[in-house]
């Protein structure tokens, strides 16, 4: 357990409204089933040793909130050599190891901790994973002395120039698997711990929808944007907000969709980065969990195609090959973290279940399910597909 050990030592990530992956969507689910039924049963039993660790555990003097706000710090800004106590100033795409993350390492361990009990609740319906679900929950979203604030007034700072910026919003990517732990087992847990846990999204959905840190990530034209729409389609299926399913809906075919997607199905914006790789499957894991969340028999958008005819399908085949043999990859290879993609990205197992792609889903199945690089683990929105599936 010595993995699983160390994130929690660094602080440290089903569907009854997306009907329509068809009639192999239970083969698939069975199938993946087996392929990760042992992971997730370890993983599982290290997470019910975990106690809870909230954003109260760890501070920065740097931060300009307090002790239930959430602060991080922007990942590839640095001290100015020219200017050591001044602005830091941008290195795109080499990460600071000096920067504040314990919040959002906090974070992505308790989404790890309910997303892997609720895995394994899904799998053996043992009651003792619904109890220490409930545990975590509460200590987050309830417990005044450990709950976090429902904003991100503060995350994603740059000492000398931000208190916090709308870019941060992404780092609450990883409550999406414990927006969907929640949902899927509502009628299991305690009906009070769930309304509160809805009432506090319904506060984060109202402050990400209203706050102009909201309306800057929400206008991102790369994959801050999609993930925006993710977070949104997410929790307001927790909270049952039918206005924001079709907002989200909406933005996909008309603003992600057509503006990110090239006709050959690569992300433009994410090819021109310093880790084009890493960043292109990170999009696609992102765009298709929103398009698997969004989904229903009236709305299949695993089916729907721009005036251009571009489809989330094509993205998915756009970067296949490159995912099977990465030596094909037509750019220079990504300037951090080359050697640590791909692994089991959840765009291949929810497109071979839509699709019948058996090809896709024998590469998911032998690619890497336990994610222990820090790196890895904060780019994968979906780590836990049986709780979607």
């Amino acid at each position: 357990m010595k993995k699983y050990f160390r994130l929690s030592f660094l602080f440290i990530v089903v569907s009854l409204s997306f009907p329509t992956i068809g009639k192999s969507n239970s083969k698939f689910y069975k199938e993946a089933v087996k392929v990760i039924k042992n992971d997730v049963l370890e993983e599982a039993a290290w997470a019910m040793q975990q106690e809870p660790i909230t954003v109260t555990a760890a501070s920065s003097s740097r931060s300009a909130g307090g002790k239930n706000d959430f602060f991080s710090e922007g990942d590839y800004w640095w001290p100015d050599p020219q200017n050591p106590d001044g602005p830091y100033i941008q290195k795109d795409g080499m990460t600071n190891p000096d920067n504040f993350v314990a919040h959002r390492l906090a974070m992505i361990r308790f989404g790890r901790i309910i997303g892997s009990l609720a895995s394994a609740y899904r799998i053996t319906g043992d009651k003792k994973y619904l109890s220490k679900i409930e545990e975590h929950l509460k200590a987050w979203f309830v417990a005044n002395n450990t709950r976090m604030n429902p904003n991100l007034l503060y995350a994603q700072a740059i000492k000398g120039r931000f208190t916090g910026r709308g870019i941060g919003i992404i780092d609450t990517i990883h409550l999406i698997e414990v927006a969907q732990s929640v949902f899927i087992l509502s009628d299991k847990l305690d009906a009070g711990l769930v309304a509160n846990v809805k009432d506090w999204f319904s506060q984060y959905l109202t402050w990400l929808m209203t706050h102009p840190y909201g309306n800057a990530e929400m206008n991102a034209a790369n994959n801050h944007g999609t993930c925006f729409v993710l977070q949104i389609a997410a929790f307001s299926k927790l909270t049952g907000n039918k206005e924001l399913q079709e907002f989200s809906s909406k933005r996909y075919k008309e603003v992600l969709l057509p503006n990110q997607m090239a006709k050959d199905g690569s992300f433009p914006l994410e090819m021109k980065r310093t880790k084009p790789y890493g960043y292109s499957l990170f999009n696609l894991d992102a765009m298709t969990a929103l398009v698997h969340i969004l989904s229903t028999k009236e709305n299949n958008l695993w089916n729907y195609k721009t005036n251009k005819g571009v489809s989330i399908k094509n993205g998915i085949e756009f970067i296949y090959p490159f995912v099977v043999d990465k030596s094909k990859w037509p750019l220079k290879p990504d300037v951090m973290y080359w050697e640590e993609w791909p692994v089991a990205h959840p765009f291949l197992l929810f497109g071979a279940s839509v699709y019948n792609k058996k090809d896709w889903f024998s590469t998911w199945a032998k690619l890497k399910h336990q994610l222990t690089v820090e790196e890895v683990v904060r780019n994968m929105p979906v780590k836990y597909p049986l709780i979607w599936m």
